[in-house]
């Protein structure tokens, strides 16, 4: 491990202790970095504890070709991100590629579904991958308990999903096993860039490090300006249902409903704008339960054991924000909405440039600096 560098005690101090934070600060630990990872209490909002699990490639990038190559790429990595997790801490995080469907419940939607499919991947610089539009007998050889009212679907080889539970509690174990200092109950309140590095005024002291990582969620709209940065984030609520556990009977994700590794079936989603209220709302979690049931019927048999909301981090665009500051060299912002497909790239790909200090080119199309011109557009 090197020794820190000049601006402090650690060479990378990374502001956010959930999936995106853990899996930069793992990749940077690998990387040969003292890292230490700041982290709110147990009152902190924490999307990656209420996330539906996919790693999921089908329909993203309508609007930003790079971010479907990036989100690709990711999938292609996951396989030997989950063995490297696995060699490491001994625990399967329960990664399958096993393809993922969309099933329909209209033509209308079916015809809309293939429509957008057809225009990302007709989109300029669109690396393209394979899917498939299914009418209902093609779809029902691979998922043989629909129900009538399914007309079709799309489906995806490079789609699957994980326990996303597990593979946060790994990243964590994982940063511990190679000397990440993990800082709990740190929230940071004020960033310095001086002498070098950067000074983080938190609940729990003071902490100096060469260079910071905003992956702080929702909070990263208010800790980003503090270093010349912008992360125009928003907060959007979505409801999860999980059932009793079942005998096997979904072997590939569908974009509403998952059989998890464990048996239980996990039932989503909904887009909700409703700020940083978390409260479950009845009348919600009953309506995707009835589209759940719709899509497979056997569903109406289980018990509920688990309902919560949970809050995605969007930004205006639903895209990600790489980015270094240009007036604080050395602090850079990570956000996204996708923290479990984008955990490879995080680790593998984006840790080790964020190490070495330069983002380059690649990561232009994901600066903040695009709402910026759209605003004067």
């Amino acid at each position: 491990m090197t020794e820190p560098s000049r601006g402090g005690e650690y060479d990378v101090a990374v502001i956010g202790g959930g999936l995106v934070g853990s899996a930069l600060a793992w990749g940077l630990a690998r990387s040969g970095r003292k890292v230490a990872m700041l982290d709110e209490g147990d009152i902190a909002v924490r999307p990656s504890r209420g996330n539906f699990a996919l790693v999921w490639v089908q329909g993203k990038g309508l609007g930003m070709p790079e971010y479907a190559g990036w989100t690709k790429q990711s999938s292609d990595l996951w396989g030997g991100f989950a063995d490297l997790l696995r060699e490491q801490t001994g625990i399967d995080v329960a990664f399958r590629r096993s393809g993922g469907f969309m099933p329909m419940l209209s033509e209308e939607d079916l015809q809309a579904r293939a429509n957008t499919l057809m225009r990302l991947h007709n989109q300029p610089d669109m690396i393209r991958y394979p899917y498939e539009v299914m009418d209902r007998e093609t779809l029902r050889k691979e998922l043989p308990f629909i129900g009538p009212d399914v007309v079709g679907g799309t489906y995806c080889p490079l789609d699957g999903h994980c326990n996303s539970l597990r593979l946060l509690r790994t990243l964590h174990k994982g940063i511990g096993m190679l000397g990440v200092a993990y800082l709990p109950n740190h929230r940071v309140e004020r960033i310095d860039h001086r002498d070098g590095g950067f000074r983080m005024a938190t609940a729990g002291g003071e902490i100096r490090a060469g260079k910071v990582v905003l992956a702080a969620g929702h909070d990263s709209l208010r800790l980003a300006p503090m270093v010349g940065l912008s992360a125009p984030v928003r907060p959007q609520r979505g409801h999860v249902i999980v059932t009793e556990k079942t005998a096997p009977f979904l072997h590939h994700p569908t974009g509403y409903v998952r059989q998890t590794d464990e048996g239980g079936v996990m039932i989503g989603d909904s887009f909700e704008e409703a700020g940083l209220d978390t409260t479950l709302q009845p009348g919600v979690s009953s309506a995707i339960a009835e589209r759940a049931i719709r899509f497979f019927p056997l569903l109406g048999k289980l018990n509920v054991v688990r309902s919560w909301a949970a809050l995605r981090v969007l930004t205006p665009d639903g895209f990600p924000i790489y980015e270094e500051s240009a007036t604080a060299p050395g602090a850079f912002v990570v956000t996204c909405h996708s923290g479990v497909t984008l955990a490879a790239n995080h680790a593998l790909t984006l840790a080790p440039l964020i190490a070495a200090g330069d983002l380059g080119d690649r990561f232009a199309p994901f600066s903040a600096r695009r709402f910026h011109v759209s605003q004067a557009a």
